[in-house]
């Protein structure tokens, strides 16, 4: 997928020089909200289950470990995704595909589910459409945690193996279109 690559490069490319001041600007009124430098590190599962570090705005002060009201803005209009175009910019990520998650997920997939692995997680995707208000959802669960695991990561995987199955530049159009406009 050569070109799928030369896509994401140009676009994160450009992403980033258009951004650059917004994002600068974002990362500095989270300094100040969260009282901390207001850009988030954490591992994420990537292709092949390889480990990489995603970049994130911060949105929760680490002293309360509660979301602040920046952060909440920041989460529901996902500006806080934004760093991760230099995910993308370096190859751990691609524009469209998976949502990196968490270990304890993508790296216990099993059988045809496998696939999913192969892809480079995205920045969006049909699944993050789907579920892109997923914490508003789980807070109304007596049991999130059950929920996620047996009701939206099933559903995660079975709309990303679909991807799979169908990817190709035209429908990464679409997805980013959709994403857009969302």
């Amino acid at each position: 997928m050569v070109i799928k690559r030369i896509f994401d490069i140009i676009f994160s490319f450009f992403g980033l020089i258009f951004l650059l001041p917004l994002i600068v600007l974002l990362i500095l009124i989270s300094t100040i909200d969260t009282k901390s430098f207001g850009l988030f590190f954490q591992k994420r599962v990537g292709q092949f289950a390889k480990l990489f570090t995603i970049y994130k705005i911060k949105t929760v002060n680490p002293k309360t470990e509660k979301i602040s009201k920046w952060g909440n803005f920041l989460r529901k209009s996902k500006l806080d995704e934004l760093p991760q175009l230099i995910n993308i910019l370096k190859g751990e990520m691609s524009v469209v595909g998976p949502r990196p998650d968490i270990e304890g997920y993508y790296d216990k997939l099993e059988g045809e589910n496998l696939k999913v692995l192969e892809l480079k997680p995205g920045l969006t995707s049909e699944a993050s459409l789907k579920y892109a208000d997923e914490e508003q959802l789980l807070e109304k669960q007596i049991n999130p945690l059950q929920y996620n695991d047996c009701i939206i990561f099933p559903d995660k995987i079975k709309l990303n193996l679909e991807y799979y199955y169908k990817r190709n530049l035209f429908l990464d159009l679409i997805i980013i279109w959709k994403t857009i406009f969302k």
